[in-house]
């Protein structure tokens, strides 16, 4: 388990991003596999969301995941009530009785506090939703719902590193074409060969957008096989599926 030492200091919120230790899954979704996705066993995947739940001191039916998709799409969540799968990329809610979670295997999960209206919310962003907007259409829905951008403060988790992100030519020029800026987030190995730096364009994402308060916990999901679950590495490995760590984050005091 991995905590944002600055989310640490805030009394009224709980957070967590979790490594894929202490679970009770098997072979390659060794262990706390929580991606509802994958191929694992069924019981194997709701046992590891009931730990996950216990260390939040909550039911697991206040655990609320997203059917990730790579979309921009944002949802209010209002109601611990509401049992209809939510298929998002990014969750907010104002409960107390909520915890909001995301999965991720490489992506960027991204857990966030605007204490001043008492809000939490998390986001999963890999490049598609980063370069689509789920980090701009997440921010419009803060405000709508009554978030002030200023306040806010954003704890980027465990993700892919540049090092190991290698993309070809034709995604380099995908994200050249929407601002020649974003020829700093490439290192170029040879003519269709870069490695793209995804937590730098997210956090530059959020600074665009006004977010002073940005944190990082700079583990590479890729790299730290032990303890996190990567689709890259599993993918160079032949292996036919990979699990998911979830980062969870919730509000502990305060009104609804």
């Amino acid at each position: 388990m991995f905590y944002s030492e600055k989310l640490k200091n805030h009394n009224t919120i709980q957070h967590c991003f979790f490594s894929r230790k202490n679970g009770t899954s098997k072979g390659i979704y060794e262990s706390l596999n929580c991606g509802i996705g994958s191929k694992d066993e069924r019981e194997n995947v709701q046992k590891n969301l009931e730990i996950v739940s216990k260390k939040f001191n909550i039911k697991k039916t206040q655990l609320k995941l997203m059917y990730q998709t790579h979309s921009n799409k944002v949802e209010h969540i209002k109601s611990v009530n509401n049992s209809e799968k939510i298929y998002c990329d990014a969750m907010l809610t104002r409960s107390n009785e909520i915890a909001l979670s995301v999965l991720t295997a490489d992506c960027a999960p991204i857990l966030i506090y605007e204490k001043e209206n008492e809000i939490v919310g998390c986001i999963h962003a890999g490049w598609k939703g980063a370069f689509n907007g789920i980090i701009q259409n997440t921010l419009k829905k803060l405000e709508e719902i009554g978030g002030n951008v200023q306040a806010l403060f954003v704890s980027v988790g465990p993700c892919i590193s540049q090092k190991n992100y290698e993309v070809k030519k034709d995604f380099y020029l995908r994200f050249y074409k929407e601002s020649k800026k974003n020829d700093s987030f490439f290192l170029k190995k040879d003519e269709n060969s870069f490695n793209f730096d995804l937590r730098g364009y997210i956090n530059k994402k959020f600074k665009d957008l006004g977010v002073l308060k940005i944190e990082n916990v700079t583990i590479d999901s890729f790299a730290s096989k032990n303890e996190y679950f990567s689709h890259r590495r599993a993918k160079k490995l032949g292996e036919n599926d990979y699990g998911r760590c979830i980062s969870v984050i919730k509000k502990t005091s305060s009104q609804n």
